[in-house]
């Protein structure tokens, strides 16, 4: 098991190392710079500015300044629009926010997704199983940004449950999160209702049901685990999913995320605060995947070998 973690955490490193020098180099390389805006300053002005963030020497020194930061102290450089604040100080602020919303998000997938289609599977052909099936196509046929339209027209605006925008406590995550995860319910339903018909047909869980264990009992204790592959295997993709749908869910709901930030990034040409937004997103992605493959090797050992 250490050998594994060693080799993933090995992998997401070199993975980190190459997305900063590649995306340096093309965030660096659009047109443009973060002082485009600043028509009304002096021109030495704004040269004394390029002179203090090191934005005035070729891309190879901005290079050589950017990474020898990152590499030796993790600095991430200044943010070129929020003056006199670094980007590790942004990104410790808004990272809570979209971390509490990814995992929240990813608890709506799982718990929804996985009582739904445990229950389908239980009764296959029922009208049970037919509405959790039909529901799920709906779901995955939605965007999340419309799924969050018609959740604020419901639940804020028709029976003003919640509130519509901002972070106002953690009622402000209800709804975000609802619009985030329900797609991927969806998906996991469907995983996991075909994995559960196929475990329960095998000879050994007959063999469970004839020593008398309820239908209950059987599911959990026996199918349960093996059907949970296909919903193991499917959660790398569906956690880049949330991810980058996070960025959209965050500007629909105003919340201080880091989606917002990197919006503003990319329409500022704050160099800084997009890569350092990339880069925490490549890590979060990373972990996330090298957590899915442990997870894979817990239920089925043989994916060890």
């Amino acid at each position: 098991m250490i050998p594994n973690l060693l080799r993933g955490l090995f992998g997401v490193t070199v993975v980190l190392l190459i997305v900063a020098h590649l995306g340096f180099v093309l965030i660096r390389s659009v047109p443009g710079n973060p002082f485009e805006d600043a028509k009304a300053l002096d021109p030495a002005i704004v040269a004394n500015l390029q002179e203090r963030w090191a934005l005035d020497g070729s891309l190879f020194e901005q290079y050589q300044a950017y990474m020898g930061g990152l590499l030796t102290e993790g600095d991430l450089g200044p943010s070129f629009k929020m003056r006199d604040v670094s980007v590790n100080e942004i990104l410790a602020q808004s990272l809570p926010v979209s971390a509490t919303l990814g995992l929240l998000g990813l608890f709506v997938a799982l718990g929804i997704g996985l009582c739904a289609g445990g229950l389908a599977a239980l009764r296959p052909g029922s009208w049970w199983d037919t509405s959790v099936m039909g529901a799920a196509t709906l779901g995955l046929a939605l965007p999340n940004f419309v799924l969050a339209g018609l959740l604020v027209l419901l639940f804020v605006f028709h029976w003003q449950l919640f509130p519509v925008a901002g972070l106002d406590g953690p009622l402000s995550l209800v709804l975000p999160a609802l619009a985030l995860g329900l797609p991927y319910a969806a998906a996991n339903a469907r995983l996991f209702r075909t994995g559960l018909l196929e475990v329960l047909g095998e000879d050994w869980i007959r063999t469970a049901r004839a020593k008398g264990l309820s239908p209950g009992a059987v599911l959990v204790g026996h199918a349960a685990r093996p059907a949970l592959l296909p919903v193991v295997h499917g959660l790398g993709p569906a956690l880049a999913a949330i991810l980058s749908g996070s960025l959209v869910v965050e500007q629909v709901f105003a919340l201080p995320g880091l989606g917002a930030h990197f919006v503003e990034a990319g329409l500022n040409a704050d160099y800084n605060l997009a890569l350092g937004v990339l880069l925490v997103y490549t890590l979060m992605l990373g972990l996330a995947n090298m957590s899915v493959d442990f997870v894979a090797s817990w239920l089925d050992p043989r994916i060890r070998l």
